[in-house]
């Protein structure tokens, strides 16, 4: 594949992602999801926003295939993205639990993608200490806000 292919895949990629509905479907993922258990995910995964979680998952792990099956080189994909890192940093923990309850095949591919990365698995639990940092900080804020209300 010419590097034009590629840079198209990436722009196709980029698109998606700025999609209406996508958006909706990320805002929720990184801002409200934040399963510590598999009763989290089921309850997201069967809840009202069943349709944020499918459509957030299967469009990263689409991109992984991607570049897993050589359309879009590696170090370009992560030279344009790193979304998926925090995607795979929420799932990471439930992993093994996904496969035996959802499918033996769960993740497979931004798996592959992450284990396949230079360092990406210190890349994806150092995402994942971020958000937990940003959340303390975001309730902390909320519980200032509501002592002076």
């Amino acid at each position: 594949m010419s590097k034009q292919e590629e840079a198209g895949l990436i722009l196709k990629l980029y698109e998606l992602r700025r999609e209406e509905t996508m958006r909706k479907a990320r805002n929720w993922y990184f801002t409200e999801f934040n399963p510590e258990s598999m009763d989290d995910y089921t309850k997201a995964l069967f809840g009202e926003h069943s349709g944020h979680l499918r459509m957030v998952t299967s469009y990263w792990e689409m991109a992984a295939a991607l570049v897993n099956h050589g359309a879009i080189s590696m170090e370009l994909f992560n030279d344009t993205n790193g979304e998926h890192l925090g995607v795979f940093s929420k799932i990471e923990p439930l992993l093994g639990q996904l496969r035996t309850v959802l499918s033996p095949q769960a993740f497979v591919n931004l798996e592959k993608l992450i284990d396949n990365t230079p360092g990406g698995r210190e890349k994806v639990a150092a995402f994942r200490q971020r958000m937990l940092a940003v959340r303390a900080q975001m309730k902390a804020q909320q519980d200032a806000a509501a002592k002076t209300a």
